[in-house]
C-alpha cells in the first residue's frame, strides 16, 4: 500500500519532470513488472522481494542504480525483512547514495548504516518532538476487553465520524471485530495481511474515496498511508510495540489538520499507556464527555 501511495505521488511529479516511475510490489503479475523495467524507468519503487527478484533476474540492474531510499527503515529491518535488505544490498554498487528513513529509528536499525553506508550523516529528532502536534490524544478506562465492544458502539452514538481508521493487535481480532460491527448494522471496511493484494487495493481506494468511511485494520496501515481526511484514529488494542503508537495515531491530522486519537485501555494496558507516555514524554489525558467537539 505504501510503495503504491510513493508512486502515485512520484508519478504526479514525473509529469514535470519527464520522469517515470514503476512500482514492484508482491501479489502481482512478475511477467508486468518485467516488461515495464525493460521499458525503461527512472524510479523504482517496491517492496523487498520483489525488489530482490528483479535483481536476481538482471531486470534491474544494479550498476544502473543512482540513490537507494529505505522508507520506515526501523519495520524493513524488524519484520523479516531483514536478510532481503541485507541482500539487496549486497548487489548495490558501493557508491550509491543511501537514505534511510523513518519516524522512529531504534539502534538495531542504526547499525545498517556502519554496515553499507560510507560515512552517514545521523539527523535524529529527540523523542520528546516526536509526537505530532494537533493530534488530542485521549484514553477510555474499558476495565476489561470485553467491554470494548460496547465501549465503541456508544462511541458511535456520540461522535459523528468523518473518516476513522481503528487498529487491533491481529488479524484475527480485525475480522471479528468487523463481523460484530456489521451485525450491528454498523458499516465499515476491513484489511490485513491476510486480504489479497487486489483486495487490499480496491479496499484502501474506497477508503480514500470517502465511499468506506471506517477502516478496521492492523498495522498494515500504521506507516507512511496518507488519507487526509481521517480525524480520528481508535486503539481498539493499545499497541504492544512502542513505536507502532507514533505511526499509527499519526494517520490522523494529516498536514497540520485537526485530529484525535482515542485508546481503549483495560487494566492490564495501564501500565504500557504509563510507558508510552513516558516514552514520548507526552500526556494521554482520560476522554472528555464533549469530545465530539474536537474531532
Amino acid at each position: 500500500e505504501l510503495a503504491q501511495q510513493i508512486q502515485k505521488v512520484v508519478h504526479s511529479l514525473g509529469i514535470y519532470m519527464k520522469a517515470n516511475c514503476h512500482s514492484c510490489i508482491g501479489g502481482t503479475r512478475v511477467s508486468h513488472d518485467i516488461e515495464k523495467l525493460q521499458e525503461g524507468v527512472h524510479v523504482v519503487v517496491g517492496t523487498p522481494g520483489r525488489v530482490y527478484d528483479m535483481l536476481c533476474r538482471n531486470v534491474l540492474r544494479p550498476h544502473t542504480i543512482k540513490v537507494f531510499i529505505l522508507d520506515e527503515a526501523d519495520d524493513m529491518l524488524s519484520r523479516g525483512f531483514r536478510d532481503q535488505i541485507y541482500a539487496i544490498f549486497t548487489t548495490l554498487p558501493r557508491n550509491v547514495h543511501v537514505g534511510l528513513f523513518s519516524a522512529t529509528m531504534p539502534q538495531e536499525a542504526l547499525e545498517i548504516t556502519e554496515r553499507f553506508m560510507n560515512h552517514p550523516v545521523k539527523i535524529l529528532v529527540q523523542r520528546a518532538e516526536l509526537t505530532l502536534e494537533g493530534i488530542k490524544q485521549f484514553y477510555v478506562d474499558v476495565g476489561v476487553d470485553q467491554n470494548k465492544l460496547e465501549t465503541l458502539c456508544d462511541l458511535y452514538d456520540t461522535v459523528n465520524i468523518t473518516q476513522a481508521v481503528i487498529f487491533c493487535n491481529t488479524r484475527r481480532k480485525v475480522d471479528w471485530l468487523t463481523e460484530k460491527m456489521k451485525s450491528r448494522q454498523f458499516v465499515v471496511s476491513s484489511t490485513h495481511g491476510d486480504i489479497s493484494q487486489r483486495d487490499r487495493d480496491i479496499i484502501l481506494e474506497e477508503f480514500r474515496s470517502g465511499s468506506s468511511r471506517v477502516l478496521i485494520t492492523t498495522d498494515l496501515l500504521s506507516r507512511g498511508i496518507d488519507v487526509q481526511q481521517v480525524s480520528l484514529v481508535i486503539n481498539y488494542d493499545i499497541p504492544q510495540n512502542l513505536e507502532s503508537y507514533i505511526h499509527r495515531i499519526g494517520r490522523s491530522g494529516r498536514f497540520g489538520r485537526k485530529g484525535v486519537a482515542i485508546n481503549f485501555v483495560t487494566n492490564e494496558d495501564l501500565p504500557l499507556l504509563h510507558e508510552i507516555e513516558r516514552f514520548y514524554n507526552t500526556q494521554v489525558e482520560e476522554m472528555p464527555a464533549n469530545v465530539a467537539d474536537l474531532i
